[in-house]
């Protein structure tokens, strides 16, 4: 064991003993990081222009500062974008994570020098907790590697751009800064696919022992690694433990990456975005990831069932409970003011406070009612092929309206590495679990409104192939679980990849 290895262990200590401290007190930190925020922004534009200086409590705030998604934030972003200073935070942004967007096309999130740490400290803590709990330290005397966006940063006015992956590689700690790979070179390799031929190529004679990323594009390396090898990625890394993801659920791959590894291997969740590092898997043996409190971010929580009413309810960590689906609504010190996130929450804690992502508001499907989430139609998919030998790489759902013949149905879209022995049996266990969650959508399969679900099996690697068509092959671009539209359906199928 190496000076390395035997230090972690006290350093980690000491990390859980801080965490505790605000995890133990979430009321009061909480408190302590609005008025902090309140205070800070008081003279910049944003806080001027929302009477900051007459806030004194939370109600003050809801009154004065209506909930925004980015479209909403967008005219005092694009001040900051042309380097006008003190708009929605004091001085002006280190950074802009640049993000894809929708109607606005790229997004430009600001990242401040106060905010910054944030992003970093989070990722780490995550570690030194997993070393705390289990005692294993052995891990940092391998190499580890972070699959993620090119760290090369433009300028834009003053400010450097790039993506959120890429400028966190820049505060690699220099203690890991030997461990991790890829190197400088490959790590630059805009095109995603030859990106991942040179990481196989660099980490085959390594000494593998993290390996962290988006469960999909780390498929993507395991899958080259064992074509090139023959062997299991298990083999090929003898002390390979600990894998590290964020970005999507990892159940829906867990079958698979297990049969990749050849083995199970501890796990490690991540939420982070670049927005904000929201929270990180504390526990081995706990559901949901400690909600990050203490890391200049105010939260407030909507229930997702009343989002798009008007004027819904706005409540803070106080009054939130388990089992319910809220809208994630965040004000940060990177300028973020009642900013909508996009995501879903459920928490599976309150003492402390843990959170799991159950999808996105705008990833849904109810077009008849149903309001069907993500974390529905993971569950059900999880539980359809539990103790069985099927095995996904991907998939995605949308509502097929207005089918040839029959009734409407939700028709799932299903990239199998081993397919069932009957597609329509897999198809008839999906819907029953999906019927077994969602009242509503029981209710609408029994009045015949809906038939049960159909599976459209797609060939191999053609959902990689989708995002490639799109140009978003990689990096932190994921597949949508769900849409109220069949905007990709169409597509998956218009460009004939569908069996």
């Amino acid at each position: 064991m190496s000076i390395k290895s035997i230090l972690a262990k006290p350093f980690a200590s000491r990390i859980y003993k801080k965490v505790q401290k605000w995890a133990n007190n979430p009321i009061e930190t909480q408190e302590k990081v609005f008025r902090n925020l309140i205070s800070e922004a008081s003279h910049t534009v944003f806080g001027k222009d929302h009477d900051f200086g007459n806030i004194k409590n939370h109600d003050d705030f809801v009154k004065r500062v209506p909930v925004r998604d980015y479209e909403g934030l967008k005219p005092y972003v694009d001040k900051v974008v042309v380097g006008e200073k003190d708009i929605l935070w004091k001085g002006k942004p280190l950074y802009f994570a640049k993000t894809s967007g929708t109607t606005s096309g790229a997004k430009y999130i600001p990242i401040t020098a106060e905010s910054m740490p944030n992003h970093v400290n989070a990722a780490r803590n995550a570690i030194l907790l997993y070393i705390h709990e289990t005692g294993n330290s052995k891990f940092v005397d391998g190499k580890m590697i972070f699959l993620q966006g090119s760290p090369i940063l433009k300028e834009q006015n003053g400010v450097q751009l790039g993506r959120l992956s890429g400028i966190v590689a820049h505060y690699v700690p220099k203690y890991l800064q030997k461990n991790r790979l890829p190197s400088w070179e490959t790590n630059c390799i805009e095109d995603w696919e030859t990106k991942v031929d040179a990481v196989v190529e660099e980490t085959l004679p390594e000494n593998m022992t993290i390996i962290s990323g988006i469960p999909s594009w780390v498929q993507m390396y395991f899958e080259k690694l064992q074509k090139k090898t023959g062997h299991k990625v298990g083999d090929i890394f003898k002390n390979f433990n600990l894998f590290i993801f964020g970005g999507v659920n990892y159940e829906p791959y867990r079958a698979k990456f297990e049969n990749l590894i050849g083995r199970k291997v501890d796990s490690i969740e991540l939420y982070p975005a670049s927005e904000g590092f929201f929270a990180f898997q504390d526990k081995q043996n706990e559901k949901g990831m400690l909600l990050q409190l203490n890391s200049g971010m105010f939260y407030e929580f909507i229930l997702a069932e009343e989002f798009f009413v008007k004027n819904p309810k706005r409540i803070t960590i106080k009054d939130v409970e388990i089992g319910k689906n809220y809208v994630l609504i965040i004000s940060t010190n990177a300028g973020l003011w009642a900013y909508n996130v996009g995501d879903t929450v459920i928490f599976t804690s309150t003492k402390p406070y843990r959170v799991i992502v159950s999808g996105r508001i705008k990833h849904f499907i109810s077009a008849f009612g149903e309001h069907v989430i993500g974390k529905e139609v993971e569950h059900a998919l999880k539980q359809a092929t539990e103790n069985t030998q099927v095995r996904i790489n991907e998939f995605t759902v949308a509502p097929q309206i207005s089918p040839n013949s029959g009734l409407p149905y939700h028709e799932w879209f299903i990239e199998f590495e081993n397919e069932p022995e009957s597609i329509s049996t897999l198809a008839k266990s999906i819907d029953q679990a999906l019927q077994q969650q969602n009242s509503y959508y029981l209710d609408l399969i029994v009045g015949k409104v809906l038939q049960p679900l159909k599976i459209t099996v797609i060939q191999k690697n053609g959902f990689q192939n989708y995002m490639k068509s799109i140009g978003k092959l990689g990096g932190q671009n994921k597949i949508p679980r769900l849409a109220n539209d069949r905007k990709i359906a169409d597509a998956l199928n218009t460009k004939i990849i569908s069996k």
